[in-house]
């Protein structure tokens, strides 16, 4: 076993594979020979040829055959685009209603309440400017008004800010009443009843100019909610509703759209006017919303990318600010 010469005869210089090959033979070793064609299975089914390639006849198409053709795919949403042309009738708005609601006065002074809705313009309108920058288009100039529930002051909230608005002097505000259950924009503005935005979409020979109202407070417009129907919802979320809203805004780039919407968890018209806006502002009453209904609510909401919160009827502040002492005046 501890030799170490080298080996003679046959053999010498080959492996020890090689020597056992010329000793065994490796026959044994050896594949089996593989038939050319293998039997076909029985039981599987035999595999399916392609179909000849025809080669279809070359079509000619004209130009107007497929001009007639991106026509009729174009979507009712962008099909007008018709500017809103106002009358020009101005219907006065009666102060005393808004000073029995609480609401600010325009021709008044400067107030808490007015100052507090300046602060939120100024949150609105710069949402609004870097939507429009993002390329968020017409939507950019939609904000919507809600709350979770009955009674926290969404449409005082609404009415508030679109009054603070109307006094900007490079824009004008469009305010909406989209509560078409219990619409109240019209009576808490003294304003005369009319057409309005349900009546609109539920019937195409219905003009939108003929439903919008002009003020004689300057740069606040209002659209009536319209007659009542039980196909809201559907409305809202038919195409239509898309042209109708573009419209509002159809060469218009400084009007802001503030729609005053029925609460989210009572009424379904909240969670898709959402889908149509820019911004929604959440009215919560600091003394009545309940955690679960907020979150449900944004929930409902979620379908707009910019939700906000405001805080209503909250008579502490940590900082003890109080607008109203610098001005003379007490809310």
């Amino acid at each position: 076993m501890t030799d170490q010469s080298k080996i003679t005869g046959p053999g010498a210089g080959h492996s020890l594979f090689d020597r056992d090959e010329d000793v065994w033979g490796a026959d044994h070793l050896r594949a089996a020979p593989v038939p050319a064609e293998l039997a076909r299975p029985v039981n599987r089914p035999a595999p399916k040829r392609p179909a000849p390639q025809v080669a279809s006849p070359a079509v000619q198409v004209s130009p107007r055959a497929v001009a007639a053709a991106v026509a009729d795919v174009v979507t009712p949403e962008v099909a007008d685009l018709t500017p809103v042309h106002l009358s020009g009738h101005i219907e006065p708005i009666a102060r005393e209603q808004l000073q029995r609601a609480g609401l600010i006065q325009p021709e008044g002074q400067v107030t808490g309440l007015l100052e507090e809705f300046r602060i939120v313009k100024r949150q609105v309108l710069n949402a609004v400017r870097k939507a429009r920058e993002a390329g968020k288009g017409a939507r950019a100039q939609r904000v919507l008004v809600s709350s979770p529930l009955p009674s926290e002051g969404k449409t005082f909230c609404a009415a508030n800010l679109a009054l603070a608005m109307a006094a900007e002097k490079d824009s004008e505000v469009l305010l909406v009443d989209a509560d078409f259950a219990k619409p109240s924009i019209l009576s808490t503005f003294g304003l005369p009843s009319g057409p309005g935005l349900m009546d609109v979409l539920a019937n195409p020979d219905i003009r939108l100019e003929d439903c919008i109202i002009e003020t004689d407070i300057p740069g606040l417009l209002v659209l009536p909610a319209g007659n009542q129907t039980n196909s809201d919802s559907e409305f809202l979320a038919s195409a239509r509703t898309v042209q109708v809203l573009d419209r509002l805004t159809a060469d218009a780039p400084n009007r802001i759209v503030i729609f005053d919407s029925p609460p989210a968890l009572a009424a379904s018209p909240a969670a898709e006017l959402a889908r149509h806006v820019g911004q929604v502002i959440v009215v919560t009453r600091a003394d009545r919303t309940g955690q679960s209904a907020l979150e449900d609510a944004l929930t409902l909401l979620s379908a707009c990318p910019d939700i906000k919160l405001l805080l209503n009827a909250a008579h502490f502040s940590p900082s003890g600010r109080r607008f109203g002492t610098y001005y003379g005046q007490e809310d």
